[in-house]
């Protein structure tokens, strides 16, 4: 087994796949995710301008975007960045390809493996905006070690991201956004940006729903909605 198999076993929890994909997903998998998925290469790092039809003004992360609804609605909203999503769950890939085509979106590009194998690969200060939407909380103690945000985690997004860049993150777990909240401001590289409690109770009119979020609704559950800043750099 090489190194990087290795890693990849080690960091990739939750299921591949879940029921058979219908025929016109399986379709759109088979046509488009070669041609969007992020090349990874042992030796290189990305060059994000190179991944799109033409170098955009801004490049954005989602890492775990489930269906991809808010990447969709990003995409579409916003056609000067060019948006990398991270999702390893076959089904959710599928999902967002269906609105790729839908939409005609052109601005996404897609890692269908665990998001840790890609920030490894991403310059340092190359990313503009960051989004954690309702990752897994894995609530069983026993699991925490398996929770996306976490010390080296964070160390990693700081490194990638630009001075000032903004990272949005959402949940419906009332300990998982305890513990999300404590890491952030734990570190030295994030500030909090609320500064009244509508700024993390309330999504805001650019960050559209996604199914994970109507459903807790649905469920009783509130959601709590945190930016932060990248902080700025002394050299």
């Amino acid at each position: 087994m090489t190194p990087s198999s290795e890693h990849r076993k080690r960091i990739l929890y939750g299921r591949r796949r879940g029921k058979a994909l219908r025929k016109g997903q399986q379709e759109a998998v088979d046509a488009l995710l070669p041609q969007m998925t992020v090349p990874i290469e042992e030796q290189r790092l990305i060059d994000l301008p190179t991944l799109f039809e033409a170098p955009k003004k801004e490049y954005w992360l989602e890492i775990g975007f489930g269906a991809g609804e808010h990447l969709a609605w990003q995409a579409e909203h916003h056609s000067e960045a060019g948006i990398i999503g991270c999702e390893p769950f076959l089904n959710g890939v599928a999902s967002l390809l269906g609105k790729v085509q839908e939409k005609q979106l052109t601005n996404v590009r897609v890692h269908n493996e665990a998001a840790e194998l890609l920030m490894e690969k991403l310059p340092e200060r190359s990313l503009d905006k960051l989004f954690l939407l309702f990752a897994d909380p894995w609530p069983k103690s026993s699991h925490h070690k398996r929770r996306f945000v976490s010390n080296d985690n964070l160390q990693a997004i700081a490194r990638i991201l630009k001075d000032d860049a903004i990272v949005r993150v959402g949940t419906d777990h009332t300990d998982y956004g305890a513990w999300i909240l404590h890491h952030f401001l734990q570190s030295d590289k994030f500030e909090w940006m609320a500064e009244h409690p509508e700024d993390w109770t309330i999504r805001g009119e650019d960050w559209p729903q996604t199914r994970y979020e109507a459903k807790a609704l649905r469920e009783g559950r509130r959601s709590v909605y945190y930016r932060f800043r990248r902080v700025k750099r002394s050299n």
